[in-house]
């Protein structure tokens, strides 16, 4: 599939980078310390949405603040040596002009910041949990990246492993790819749907990218 674009807008983690053992690791510990239970975690849903929205689902408003700081303090403090770039992203970003790509992750900008400096990923735009009020599958993350670059939401590729933000990249109006990095084909709604970044090459010229999927 070819697809002519003005900007690549990239999850971070299953999608740039892997950092699901580390995340497994700090929010089971968590829910043991927060006395949270698997089926707790499974009624809310947690893949690809904003630790915060999570937090304020599993416990009361007045502990949301001590919680939500004690798990982003958990995921920082565990980056080193937990969070690796997943196949094809160093050479598919080398290729793209920093301009026109930007990282919409629903981490927070300090986590977000540390997991794609831990994989050597330095985006010029990075839309986090901080810049939006509302994450995931809402279209705000993706469309605030679109006017941070100054492109039209329409000309906007969105790469996404998870639901949620698939959903929101369609909502927004653009054109989705899928990977299917952390959930099965069948389970992802999307234009497209690849094993990795690996599928994707590009070619930038005059202010436009041209991107081959899955050829």
């Amino acid at each position: 599939m070819k697809i002519s674009a003005d900007a690549l807008l990239f999850d971070n983690d299953g999608t740039l980078v892997s950092s699901m053992e580390s995340v497994r690791r700090c929010w089971t510990r968590w829910a043991q310390e927060y006395g949270l239970t698997e089926d707790d975690f499974v009624r809310v849903g947690l893949h690809g949405r904003p630790a915060a929205e999570i937090v304020a689902d599993l416990l009361p408003a007045d502990r949301v603040p001590e919680a939500l700081a004690r798990i982003e303090h958990l995921e920082v403090e565990d980056v080193e040596g937990g969070v690796v770039a997943l196949p094809g992203t160093h050479a598919l970003l080398a290729s793209l002009p920093p301009e026109t790509w930007a990282v919409v992750t629903s981490a927070t900008l300090r986590l977000a910041e540390a997991r794609l400096g831990e994989a050597g990923i330095r985006p010029k735009t990075l839309i986090a949990a901080d810049d939006i009020t509302r994450g995931k599958p809402d279209p705000e993350p993706f469309l605030l990246a679109a006017e941070r670059l100054g492109v039209d939401p329409a000309r906007c590729v969105v790469f996404e492993d998870a639901p949620a933000g698939l959903a929101a990249g369609r909502a927004a109006g653009m054109t989705t790819v899928a990977l299917t990095t952390t959930h099965r084909a069948e389970e992802l709604t999307a234009d497209v749907v690849v094993a990795d970044l690996s599928a994707v090459s590009v070619q930038a010229t005059a202010g436009t990218v041209e991107i081959t999927v899955g050829e």
